[in-house]
């Protein structure tokens, strides 16, 4: 099998900077990689020191390590119906995305928030909104929208949710998705075994082109149970086979990987091992 354009990593921790998350990268076999902006249960961010940033991007083109997917905190929420609360979410995105420029052209995932009982099409209005503050024709990041489980009042949890925010936005090239295959099969989307057709839906709906990253998990829950939890690499309900027709599809398998299933750096390591060896290209 060949393995050129295909891409794997995991969430790395960033409290050490870009340099030590780029060595972490390569000693897991990973090519790719994500980091949360900052805390992800909290709101404090991390100074950026410079010279770690020279050393990365000289490492990361020295490496063949590609595409960053950057992830905002879990508390940041676009849509929630305290304005202190959309404030912060809105004030946090602005700083990441000043923040990303330090490491040009990659991706940063949000999770587009819950409205809080404020019903779902207010929460599209709000997230848009916020959207239109932070976004600048400058900005040479492409923020991604997550798909969600739809747990809760998620906003997100179907591509019409998604496509309804992205419609509201001005700037809406510098929009893209992240699907979770996790998420996505938790909200009703037969990835296991219907996935040319979860795809062409997508397209029909959002647009293909716009998809540009995949969160690569397995789930314990049965399709639609609207949970959110992640399992390993063919220990949940998706299965091995389904997910390495993912990252074998022709429309997703240049995209970047990221795992974000339950496991150390031993257990990122063999899910890398064992996808590379699977993925047929």
């Amino acid at each position: 099998m060949n393995h050129k354009n295909f891409h794997i990593g995991c969430h790395l921790s960033s409290a050490k900077g870009f340099l030590a998350m780029g060595k972490e990268a390569v000693a897991l076999d990973a090519d790719v990689f994500a980091f949360f902006t900052r805390n992800p249960r909290g709101g404090n961010a991390k100074a950026i020191d410079p010279e770690d940033v020279a050393a990365f991007l000289a490492y990361k083109e020295e490496q063949g390590i590609g595409t960053l997917v950057a992830h905002a905190p879990y508390t940041m929420n676009a849509c929630a119906a305290k304005e202190d609360l959309r404030r912060f979410a809105r004030e946090a995105m602005a700083d990441d995305l000043v923040r990303m420029e330090q490491v040009p052209g990659n991706l940063y995932n949000f999770h587009p928030g819950s409205h809080v009982k404020q019903g779902a099409d207010v929460g599209i209005e709000l997230i848009a909104e916020q959207l239109n503050a932070v976004l600048s024709p400058e900005q040479s990041t492409t923020v991604l929208l997550e798909t969600m489980a739809g747990k809760g009042s998620e906003v997100g949890r179907s591509f019409e949710e998604l496509q309804q925010i992205i419609k509201r936005v001005e700037l809406d090239e510098k929009l893209g998705v992240c699907l979770d295959t996790c998420h996505v099969w938790d909200a009703g989307y037969d990835v296991r075994d219907h996935l040319d057709d979860v795809l062409e839906e997508f397209d029909r709906i959002i647009g293909l082109k716009r998809l540009r990253a995949i969160h690569l998990n397995d789930s314990m829950n049965e399709r639609g149970s609207h949970k959110d939890r992640h399992a390993k690499i063919g220990e949940g309900h998706i299965g091995l086979e389904a997910l390495t027709r993912v990252i074998s599809h022709e429309a997703l398998r240049e995209l970047p990987f990221i795992l974000e299933t339950p496991n150390d750096a031993a257990g990122y390591a063999k899910e890398i091992a064992l996808l590379r060896e699977r993925a047929i290209r």
